[in-house]
C-alpha cells in the first residue's frame, strides 16, 4: 500500500502566502545573504520552495507575490522527488 502525504503538511508551520495570477499556496522563503567585494557588500538571494504542482510550471520572468511581496521569477527547479520545487526570485 502506498503512503500518501499532503505535501502542504510540511509547509503549514513555517509557510507564508505563494500566488501567481490565480494560483495561491504555501511556501518556505528563503534569503540567505552572502558578502561579496572582499566583504564590502552583502547580496541576498531570494527563493521560495513551493508545492510543484502549483508553481512547479512558472517560467523566467513570471510574476509572484511570496509573503505580500512582489517578486519575477528567475529560476525554477524541482527538489528531489519533484513534491517541490525551488524558485529563485528578483524583487521588483
Amino acid at each position: 500500500m502506498a503512503i500518501v502525504e499532503d505535501p502542504v503538511v510540511y509547509l503549514e508551520d513555517h509557510g507564508v502566502t505563494v500566488t501567481s495570477g490565480a494560483i495561491s499556496g504555501l511556501g518556505i522563503l528563503d534569503m540567505p545573504g552572502d558578502f561579496v567585494l572582499g566583504g564590502e557588500a552583502v547580496v541576498t538571494d531570494y527563493s521560495v520552495i513551493a508545492e510543484a504542482s502549483k508553481f512547479g510550471s512558472l517560467k523566467y520572468g513570471a510574476a509572484i507575490t511570496v509573503a505580500a511581496i512582489a517578486y519575477i521569477v528567475i529560476d525554477n527547479r524541482l527538489v528531489d522527488d519533484g513534491t517541490y520545487c525551488q524558485i529563485s526570485l528578483k524583487k521588483t
